[in-house]
């Protein structure tokens, strides 16, 4: 048993946890799972196969880790790439073509043929569009590192995630199902929405082995991201129960590790399933209720009994995300409360709350008294609501970067930990940079 395939079976166990195995690590193990497939896992995984028609590949790597890619397939095989198949338009999925087609060019091979559902190119042309948003929010999402200090003490820069702008498209779509034939080997995919309305999921009949792109993540669903567009939970949960009558014997996902055996790969998939149906359903209902958005947050929460399964841990998104994407996809983005809909500027909020209290500073004193009981969130409110009211004030700065430091500290999951930290870094820098 190799390096993946012990992960795997450790993972399932719990011997090791997610919190330890993160499904975004960067290790770069390779290890065959099937018959002349391999599984290369990293930020995002590739699962390639060999034919005696060339290379399959079930996603591509992302746009950092171009060549890295490249390498590890080559080390295994040095055949043509025939055919690249993009899950989703995500950019750690779709960039790992290049150096395979100039190979091509070089050794006058025919070019590798990209595979994609019809609605990548508009993804693609949306990020184009919002580049420098989703530098901003990526960025943010994924600033673990951004509270790092140089040796001199200063604040070290926080590394900016450029948004790339130049894309290779498919140039072979469909729209709900579409059978590749590739050295004699049978690929089937299928569009289902899911965590994107571009999303591709991939059956291998001959080899048992199915690849669900994002489908599967090794964590919660990333159904509910706050700062991406909409998600699908019920279409989710309905492709994943497709998935789980095909009796596959080794998962593939497109982050975290394998599921090897047909029970643990139905186990996985229907459990899933039911988390999304979940919440999906508990939202829907309380929704048709008449409930606010507060409510419905406060009163949701996933199945008990499958709270402890490791491979839907709460490291990356959160179930109370995915609640407020339910809403979102049926509601819109009015919560239920009057004052929501057409609100006073936030600077104009604070003022009032700190008149109330009789200054800044006693919303700053309480704010420090509710962290010290360990109430985070509602010190939140309180500095949020202070430094609108004086956003050059060195207090309000110092005692909301400890606020949401420790709340960064608490928390699981990555988009929540990164949000969190960015309000850290933002404070500090505010007390560094000069008056």
């Amino acid at each position: 048993m190799g390096t993946v395939m012990d992960l795997a079976e450790r993972m399932w166990t719990g011997e090791v946890t997610t919190d330890e195995h993160h499904p975004w690590t960067p290790v770069g193990d390779i290890e065959e799972i099937a018959e002349k497939t391999i599984f290369w896992r990293h930020f995002a995984n590739v699962t390639a196969f060999e034919t005696e028609g060339g290379l399959v590949l079930i996603d591509t790597g992302a746009y950092f880790n171009q060549r890295q890619t490249f390498e590890a397939i080559r080390s295994w095989s040095k055949a043509r790439l025939d055919t690249a198949v993009y899950t989703h338009g995500h950019v750690d999925h779709v960039f790992g073509v290049p150096p395979f087609a100039e190979e091509a060019k070089e050794r006058d091979w025919p070019g590798p043929r990209v595979v994609g559902h019809e609605a990548v190119a508009a993804r693609f042309q949306r990020y184009i569009l919002t580049a420098g948003y989703n530098s901003i929010i990526n960025t943010r999402q994924f600033g673990a590192d951004a509270l790092k200090r140089s040796e001199g003490g200063e604040m070290a820069p926080r590394g900016i995630i450029q948004w790339p702008t130049e894309y290779t498209y498919p140039d072979t779509t469909y729209a709900r199902s579409l059978v590749l034939t590739v050295g004699g080997e049978r690929f089937e995919l299928y569009h289902d929405r899911g965590e994107t309305d571009d999303h591709t999921w991939v059956w291998v009949p001959g080899r048992k082995v199915l690849c669900p792109g994002d489908l599967f993540i090794w964590a919660v669903p990333n159904a509910g991201n706050p700062q991406k567009v909409q998600r699908y939970p019920l279409e989710w949960a309905r492709a994943l129960r497709k998935m789980a009558a095909l009796e596959a014997e080794v998962l593939s996902p497109g982050h975290g590790v394998i599921v090897v055996g047909r029970e643990r790969v139905r186990q996985a998939l229907t459990d899933t399933a039911e988390f999304l149906e979940s919440l999906h359903d508990q939202t829907v209902a309380m929704m048709n209720q008449g409930a606010t958005l507060d409510a419905v947050l406060h009163t949701v929460r996933p199945p008990v009994h499958l709270e402890g399964r490791p491979y839907l841990q709460p490291v990356y998104d959160e179930p109370e995300f995915i609640v407020r994407n339910v809403w979102r996809l049926y509601g819109g983005w009015y919560d239920g409360t009057p004052s929501q809909l057409k609100p006073a500027p936030q600077a104009q909020q604070g003022g009032e709350i700190a008149r109330l209290a009789g200054g800044v500073r006693p919303v700053v004193e309480r704010a420090r008294e509710l962290m010290v009981e360990g109430d985070l969130a509602m010190a939140s409110h309180l500095v949020d609501w202070a430094m609108a009211a004086d956003a050059g004030n060195a207090e309000v700065h110092e005692v909301r970067a400890e606020v949401y430091s420790r709340r960064a500290n608490e928390s699981r999951a990555t988009m929540t930990r990164g949000i969190f930290r960015a309000a850290v870094w933002d404070s500090r820098v505010a007390l560094e940079s000069p008056s």
